[in-house]
Order: structure tokens, then C-alpha cells, then sequence
């Protein structure tokens, strides 16, 4: 379904008095329950993290299932799943993991190695609709070697191996002999997480309820909730009035919320960027030089200062510059309407009928750009970007579509133009997933880019241990994407979410006593230690 967009926020009272029901994510009476309430822009796809590949599946995964290894507050690799484990380097590394002894499943059944050995084979089965396979194409064999040891082999020395291993494990007593891809499992999910599935209401809510089982002690909230609420002004609506507990903040929506008393906004660099991706396979983009002008054609300073309200910088490449493996001496293309027409004229593009519109061989410049809905920002930047791109002499008709539309219907099949959206990156520099030519079948390489050297290097960067030599395989990765812009990389957005002051974190001191202390945001995010989070009235 395709929606209509506009840079106006209509206030609440408009919304009032135009009849707006709102109530679903205001005002609805809500008893009051040791329970957190999250806004979720868009709902799930699949509650299966081998299947799942949008942020709202990944943050519902991330309460229900646990890897082997996940990242701490310091983005220190810490054992999950896993107690303890080894590495054994050379030609052909072995990793080793020791399991917890007594973890079981939501269901009861206990966890071994063999769900562990399960999920690898499902990963790299050819029939599993998956974008994860790349992160196990260099594994040689997987062992479970009792109940709670497991061997890893590759074939050859892999640097981000042990990051790999943080993918939630999945059991092989409710998944084997099933088609995974359409399994009712994937609905109805069962987990090792700090809260198991109860119950899914499709485009309303999500809920989740406590584990009291969970290896790491049982978590204080009884449920965590996640209400659908496609549109941010909602959002806000609820945020303030207390229908909802933690939610995302836009900029426009920064110092309203951050005024209120009952709330809390943090705020620190983000680990991602969003940018404007061109699909390759259409002939329009072929051209390196009319990536290039499409870029100098957008004022993003202008979307950094209007847009992001400042909370953010330029984007230079796939890379955020404060991350330590990026090229921070690159400069961002600039905003150039002129070098822009010039490039396009180089590439044969001009206006020879005289309508205002570029043509090349009698066809215009013409093309869709899409994006979702629920994103104020990515809706505002399709508005902008569109008077940029037509003060040059290019039709860019933008589209808004639902989330699952717009993933299901376009991204997922490669059928658009260009696309507004955004990636969260991981700790590990390794972009072999987004950049790789192998992966545009398979992957998330959806706009096609294809560099040969870019793809020696980013499989060099996955063999390099050495953290200087990786750094600047990784600032040769960034320089050349930032040349053949396969995006536009747009802007680099501070996160700033909201959570409700009613919210604590109990703590255990060095000597033993415990602690109510303020949740604060920590370098792996603000819910981290979710399991550790109590309502506090």
C-alpha cells in the first residue's frame, strides 16, 4: 500500500479535532504491570534469527534466543551460551566451546551442542532463505563433540570467527525434518533468552514474558511488550502520555521529550548510516560519474542542519568515521549543482528537448525512489532530495510504502530505482556481507555493486588478524566505495532514544550487595542488560 507524504507535523489537537484514532497507542487503559512497553515502527517478519534480517525481528530476537558469545557493555566478546572457549590458530583455526551445563529451552528440553551444530547446518543449507550464509562459507566442519563441547574448523584464518558465533542458536528438537522457511516455529518461537514468546497480533503488539529459568538468574520485568506504531507522531504521542515506556526519538522530537519530567533521553554516536542506494542493474546508474553527480547534487549539510536538527555528520562512505576503522581523512563529496550537471553532460546525459528534464538516446532521467513509512527522516530527505535531483534536470517520484511492503514487495526481489534506507553495523569492521559481488544474489548486497579489488580486499580483511594492518584494509575498502558511490551515503544520525525514569537497573557490587542504580547507555546500547532492569515506582 502506498502512502502519501508531506513535510508538515500536524499537533495533537489537529489530530483531535480531525478524528484521528489514536487511542490504540495513548490512551488505552493499561493495568499497571511490572512491565516494559516498547514503539516499534514496524512489526516482524520472522521471529527466527537464522531467517529474520529487518531491526524490528532483530530486536524481538535479541530478548528470546542467545549465541554462543555476545558483546558486553564494552563491546568485550563475553560467553552466552558458551562458558568458556579456546582458539587453536595456524592454516586451518579450530575453535573450541564449552556449553553451560543445565540451560534449557523455553519448551524444558535441555540445550546441547547438537542445536548448535543444528543451526550451522541449517545457515548453510541451500534451500534456507537466509543473508547469513557469508558468515560460514569458511567453515570446513562443525562437531559436536559430547553434549557440551563443540568444534569449529575452517578452512582457512578467519578474523570476525568468533563474532559469527553470537547468532542465536536455534533447537533441532522443534525445527528438524520442518521446511524452516515456512515453519509455524517462526511465529511462535522457542528460545534460550531472558524472555520467551507469548503471544504475536500481527501490525498491533508483540509480547514477550519473563524466563524465570534463564541461566544468567530470572529477569525482573515480568513482559516486555512491543506495540506496532507505524507513524513517529503517534510515537510521540504515546511516548509522552505514557502508553508506551522506551521508543526511538527523531530530531524534530528531541527537545519536547527530553523536557519531560517522566523521561530520559540518551545520546551518543551511531553505529550506522543511511544513505540512498541505486540499483545497479538499471542502466541509469551504470555510470560511476552519475552516482557521483546524483551526490554533489544534495546539499547534505542542509539535511544534517534541517533534518537531523544537528544531531549528526555527513557521511563519507560505508564506514562511520568514528569507528577506528574508517578513512577519516576523506572529504564528503560537496554540494556542487554544477560539477554535478558537468559529470552528467560527461556521461551523455543532456536536456534536448527542452522540457527541463535530462534525456539520454530519447529517454528522460526519470526514475522511482522509495523508502518506509514510520521514518520521519527518510520521508523528509525523499522530499529534499527530490528538489535537489529536479534543480538539475531529474524526476524523482518518491513512494512510501508499509515496512513489510516495502521489504517483501521491493527490496527482498531487487524491484526498485533507488531506496532511502539504512544499515546498524557490527563491531567487526567485515562488510563481505553488503559489499561483496557474491552476495547480490544471496546477500545484502540488493543494489548490485560489484569492484573486484574491493573484493580481494574485503576477503584479505577477513584473513588479517592484525588490528593496523586490518585498519587500513579497511580505510582502502572505505576510499574506494566512497569513489564509485554505489550510495549515496547520506548522514551519519546520533542515537537518541527515550526510556521512562520509572526504570532502574539492580546491580551487584564487587563485595556482594546489590544496588538500584540509573540505566545509562553504555557502548553495545542502552538495553544491553535488559535481564537487569526493574520498574521502579
Amino acid at each position: 500500500m502506498k502512502t502519501k507524504y508531506t513535510l508538515l507535523a500536524f499537533p495533537v489537537i489537529i489530530l483531535i479535532l480531525l478524528g484521528i484514532n489514536f487511542i490504540y497507542v495513548s490512551t488505552k487503559s493499561i493495568p499497571e504491570q511490572n512491565q516494559l512497553v516498547i514503539g516499534s515502527i514496524g512489526d516482524a517478519s520472522f521471529l527466527n534469527p537464522v531467517l529474520s534480517q529487518d531491526s524490528a525481528s532483530s530486536q524481538v530476537n535479541s530478548f528470546v534466543f542467545s549465541g554462543l558469545l555476545r558483546y558486553d557493555e564494552e563491546l568485550q566478546l563475553t560467553g552466552d551460551l558458551a562458558e568458556s572457549w579456546s582458539v587453536s590458530p595456524g592454516a586451518r583455526p579450530e575453535l573450541i566451546f564449552h556449553l553451560r551445563k543445565g540451560v534449557q529451552w523455553h519448551d524444558g528440553h535441555p540445550v546441547t551442542a547438537d542445536d548448535v551444530l543444528f543451526t550451522y547446518e541449517m545457515i548453510i543449507d541451500e534451500e534456507t532463505n537466509t543473508v547469513r550464509k557469508s558468515d560460514y562459507e569458511l567453515v570446513e566442519k562443525v562437531e559436536a563433540l559430547d553434549p557440551h563441547t563443540l568444534r569449529v574448523t575452517y578452512k582457512e584464518p578467519f578474523s570476525p570467527a568468533l563474532e559469527t558465533w553470537t547468532m542465536g542458536i536455534i533447537p533441532r528438537h522443534l525445527l528438524a525434518g520442518t521446511d524452516i522457511n515456512t515453519a509455524s516455529f517462526n511465529r511462535n518461537p522457542v528460545g534460550t533468552g531472558p524472555f520467551r514468546f507469548d503471544s504475536w497480533v500481527s501490525d498491533e503488539k508483540i509480547v514477550l514474558e519473563a524466563n524465570h529459568d534463564y541461566f544468567e538468574g530470572p529477569p525482573h520485568l515480568d513482559r516486555i511488550i512491543f506495540r506496532i506504531i507505524p507513524e513517529t507522531s503517534l510515537t510521540e504521542i504515546a511516548i509522552l502520555t505514557g502508553g508506551i515506556d522506551y521508543s526511538g526519538v527523531f530530531p524534530h522530537q528531541y527537545e519536547r521529550i527530553r523536557k519531560n519530567p517522566n523521561l530520559r533521553v540518551y545520546r551518543q554516536p551511531g553505529l550506522g548510516y543511511t544513505y540512498i542506494g541505486y540499483n545497479l542493474a538499471n542502466p541509469l546508474f551504470a555510470d560511476k560519474r552519475v552516482r557521483q553527480a546524483l551526490t554533489c547534487a544534495i546539499n547534505r549539510k542542509e539535511i544534517v542542519r534541517y533534518v537531523l536538527y544537528g544531531f549528526g555528520q555527513i557521511a563519507t562512505g560505508p564506514f562511520p568515521n568514528h569507528l577506528w576503522y574508517a578513512d577519516k581523512a576523506i572529504e564528503p563529496f560537496p554540494y556542487d549543482p554544477g560539477k554535478a550537471k558537468e559529470l552528467l553532460c560527461e556521461a551523455g546525459w543532456g536536456d534536448t528537448d527542452k522540457d527541463g528534464i535530462l534525456d539520454k538516446n530519447g529517454k528522460p532521467f526519470s526514475f522511482r525512489m522509495i523508502t518506509n513509512s514510520g521514518n520521519d527522516m527518510r520521508r523528509d530527505v525523499g522530499v529534499l532530495v527530490q528538489r535537489y535531483f529536479k534543480e538539475i534536470g531529474i524526476d524523482a517520484d518518491l513512494q512510501i510504502y508499509e515496512w513489510s511492503v516495502f521489504l517483501k514487495n521491493f527490496i527482498n526481489p531487487r524491484h526498485f530505482d533507488a531506496c532511502i534506507l539504512g544499515w546498524s553495523l557490527s563491531v567487526d569492521p567485515d562488510a563481505y556481507s553488503i559489499w561483496h559481488s557474491s552476495q547480490i544474489e544471496g546477500g545484502f548486497n540488493f543494489v548490485g555493486y560489484a569492484n573486484p579489488l574491493v573484493d580481494r580486499l574485503l576477503i584479505e580483511g577477513r584473513r588479517t588478524f592484525d588490528l593496523e594492518k586490518r585498519e587500513a584494509i579497511y580505510q582502502k575498502i572505505h576510499r574506494l566505495i566512497h569513489e564509485d558511490q554505489p550510495y549515496t551515503f547520506l548522514y551519519v544520525a546520533d542515537s537518541t532514544p527515550a526510556l521512562s525514569l520509572k526504570f532502574k537497573r539492580e546491580i551487584t557490587d564487587a563485595d556482594g550487595q546489590r544496588r538500584i542504580v540509573p540505566i545509562e547507555m553504555t557502548e553495545a546500547g542502552l538495553m544491553v542488560n535488559i535481564h537487569e532492569w526493574l520498574l521502579v515506582e
